[in-house]
């Protein structure tokens, strides 16, 4: 059990930018160079309440709700992962953030790197936790996201997220964390998925997760930016907690012998959302490195 004293109030104030004919829902604090957070499903920015805080001395924060995700709007697209990449592309440019360094999670990951190999000259660092940084296919994963994967194609068969979006948020979210969140915390996850149709984006999410088609169309984009990576002189922070989820230590260590000027750091105890164990060591971990970068 984590001894850190964890919030459960999402105090910041909504802004609202529009992007492709829908609005998109951020948080922001603080002033200077961006520090752009992406968020993974089926979080939004709830999920870097108590990290912002340690970090806002030094940037300008945003975190942003993904389409379809947290407050953003719900258009009738797809909400493949080329949806949510180009519906960031905008969101990056709308807000015309320059100088960026980006903390990036689980599928947000996905997006983020993305961006990052195709605009270099427009990102100052990366930071990630629980990153896709190599291709799903002939990668080991560990045994507790083998045991989600068998669950999320159960589902995916079934239909039962479409029906019950908000059992399928609980679950997901409880097999990530280690310790019970409240039902305060729950509802904010909650909340996005109470209409209906509202959980589109979550199935296109298993599908691409779970689907030959979809985890094939995600690993195109996974090899394009890991192989950049292992070329990019970018300063990089990795996060990794133990057990871990999507990071085993195989990814670790492949990540400490291929990506050059990469900084790796241990925040504990954690499957898969540190940000609800681990916030303070977290946000302390990325200030400290990011000033002495400096």
């Amino acid at each position: 059990m984590t001894t850190e004293r964890i919030s459960p109030e999402f105090t910041y104030s909504s802004h609202f930018v529009n992007v492709l004919g829908s609005k998109m829902h951020y948080i922001e604090q603080g002033h200077g160079d961006p520090i752009l957070f992406l968020h993974g499903i089926p979080t939004s920015s709830y999920l870097w309440r108590n990290i912002i805080p340690y970090l806002a001395p030094l940037a300008r924060c945003i975190a942003a709700d993904l389409i379809g995700m947290g407050q953003s709007d719900k258009p009738n697209i797809e909400y493949t992962i080329a949806d949510h990449i180009r519906y960031m592309d905008k969101f990056i440019e709308s807000l015309q953030l320059k100088n960026i360094t980006l903390v990036m999670h689980g599928w947000g990951s996905i997006i983020g790197l993305d961006y990052a190999m195709r605009h270099e000259k427009n990102c100052k660092a990366l930071v990630f936790y629980e990153a896709f940084l190599r291709p799903l296919n002939g990668n080991p994963v560990s045994l507790p996201f083998q045991e989600q994967l068998g669950e999320l194609e159960d589902m995916t068969e079934a239909a039962d997220v479409a029906a019950n979006p908000t059992n399928f948020i609980e679950q997901i979210i409880a097999q990530g964390v280690m310790r019970p969140l409240t039902k305060i915390e729950l509802n904010y996850y909650r909340a996005p998925f109470q209409t209906a149709g509202s959980a589109k984006p979550l199935q296109q999410y298993l599908n691409e997760l779970t689907d030959e088609h979809g985890k094939a169309a995600i690993d195109k984009v996974i090899a394009h930016y890991s192989k950049k990576l292992t070329q990019s002189k970018l300063p990089k922070l990795m996060l990794y907690s133990v057990p871990g989820f999507i990071t085993t230590i195989a990814t670790a260590l492949w990540a400490r012998d291929h990506l050059p000027n990469l900084t790796i750091v241990d925040i504990g105890e954690e499957l898969h959302y540190a940000q609800e164990s681990h916030p303070q060591l977290m946000g302390e971990s990325i200030s400290a490195w990011l000033q002495a970068l400096v």
